[in-house]
């Protein structure tokens, strides 16, 4: 049987996500998950409204849409999306490897409850797009556009 890390999940073909810390090891303070982009693929235009988001880029580079802004963020690039800021991100021809920090914890619930676990993963995966929006929405995360959406848009 192979071995399968109980910590490590895919959403689709966009991104795969290992996480490092929960919630529930930090008393809710905050959690952490290493997230892999895959080559040219975007996030919906979203928004948090109960954690902040931190994205330390580790390897490849990706673009941010926030707010009124674009920022390109290569390794060792570091920037925190408060409250209520609607974003998107796109990873670069060559993905994009992060590490994101949110706080208080919300992400990493997420991931574990509409994410597919990595060992069940083939390359025909999809988000199910029904629970990944029923979980964001209890999270209080708010999907404002498909992938390709950018704040100008709205």
């Amino acid at each position: 049987m192979a071995h399968h890390d109980p910590r490590d999940y895919v959403l689709g073909q966009e991104l795969r996500v290992r996480i490092l810390t929960t919630g529930a090891e930090t008393s809710g303070r905050h959690d952490v998950v290493e997230a892999i982009q895959f080559p040219d693929t975007a996030t919906p235009l979203h928004l948090h409204t109960r954690y902040e988001e931190r994205l330390f880029v580790v390897e490849g580079e990706c673009t941010l849409w926030i707010g009124p802004e674009m920022v390109q963020l290569r390794p060792g690039d570091y920037y925190a999306i408060r409250l209520n800021t609607p974003h998107a991100i796109k990873a670069g021809p060559n993905g994009c490897r992060s590490l994101l920090v949110t706080s208080p914890a919300g992400f990493a619930e997420l991931i574990a409850r509409a994410a597919t676990p990595a060992h069940l993963a083939g390359p025909d995966t999809e988000i199910d797009l029904e629970r990944f929006a029923a979980v964001s929405s209890e999270l209080g995360d708010q999907i404002l556009g498909p992938p390709g959406t950018v704040p100008a848009d709205l």
